[in-house]
């Protein structure tokens, strides 16, 4: 008998454990999610602010054509 509620002791601890990184893993996928918006609008704007740059020194001369 105290076999099987040492047993029962472990599983329940394995599962409160599996259940705490099951919403750790959650949470960072979440994050991450928001890390990836910012970087893609971060990534965007850099694009455009290259451009306007790249028209600036054009205009200027400083690049060829």
């Amino acid at each position: 008998m105290e076999t099987d509620n040492i047993v029962l002791e472990h599983l329940r601890a394995i599962r409160a454990t599996v259940d705490r990184i099951s919403e750790d893993m959650q949470e960072v996928k979440a994050r991450l999610g928001i890390l990836e918006h910012q970087y893609a609008s971060l990534s965007t704007r850099i694009d455009r602010i290259d451009e306007r740059v790249f028209r600036i020194e054009k205009r200027l001369s400083l690049v060829e054509a």
